[in-house]
């Protein structure tokens, strides 16, 4: 594994941090980039992810941000859904193709999307049908290609007006941890059955990258920086390498 690798999780973990995301779609785009067997990038993926955004909702509980209530039709069915997806074997350029577009539509809800204000909570309810069905349908992509799925949640729910800036922060990172769990519970028994699982082994140190570059990211994102100008910085870092897996995607093709 090369040394920069680590470094680059860090960075990620760092940014995605501040926030309020997991970063695993990243994280799995530096490990194709990087030539690491495309059938073990979720694991490793959805290993950081659920290191990073732990800490964001113990601290968006003991804020009150976060509601279990509102958020329990999106888990009830993404939690099977995502395990479900991470079960399901694809091929690499089926992986790379979505994890590509995945990241570029992270990336450009990131800097086109404004958030919802914190000052004016709209206080709507649930609408249960919309919510199940949203929860499924991210639920099984994000366990498919190794990612959290906040990144799909977040501009839904800014559209539903479903609740202020840091409800809606709070939302995703809980909604990131519990389909990382199920997904990497899946994927961890398909990589099982495939007689690969210890090729995960080696890359623990970026584990560690991720622990120490999460808890920047999150003292950071405690407003201790301007919000936007870390939003642009996360957004360019984004596009930037989904532009590079979209090209590699291509030539694969």
């Amino acid at each position: 594994m090369s040394w920069l690798l680590p470094v680059l999780f860090f960075a990620t973990a760092l940014l995605y941090a501040a926030v309020g995301f997991g970063g695993g779609s990243t994280y799995n785009a530096l490990l194709v980039l990087y030539g690491v067997d495309y059938r073990i990038l979720p694991t490793i993926a959805l290993a950081c992810n659920i290191i990073v955004v732990t800490g964001g909702v113990w601290r968006f509980s003991r804020s009150g941000s976060l509601s279990l209530k509102r958020m329990l039709p999106f888990i009830l069915t993404s939690i099977p859904a995502a395990w479900i997806g991470g079960r399901i074997p694809v091929s690499e350029v089926l992986f790379i193709g979505l994890l590509g577009v995945a990241l570029l539509l992270s990336g450009l809800r990131l800097l086109l999307i404004p958030q919802p204000s914190n000052k004016s909570p709209t206080g709507q309810g649930t609408n249960w049908p919309v919510s199940l069905f949203v929860g499924a349908a991210i639920g099984i992509l994000s366990g498919m290609v190794g990612i959290g799925g906040g990144i799909f949640l977040a501009p839904i729910l800014y559209l539903m007006k479903w609740g202020t800036a840091r409800q809606i922060a709070a939302a995703c990172s809980l909604f990131i941890l519990v389909n990382s769990l199920s997904g990497l519970a899946g994927q961890l028994t398909k990589l099982s059955d495939l007689a690969i699982l210890g090729s995960a082994l080696p890359y623990w140190p970026l584990l560690i990258s991720v622990f120490v570059g999460g808890q920047i990211g999150s003292w950071i994102g405690s407003d201790r920086l301007n919000a936007n100008w870390m939003k642009r910085l996360t957004a360019a870092l984004i596009l930037y390498v989904a532009a590079r897996l979209l090209l590699r995607w291509i030539a694969l093709i």
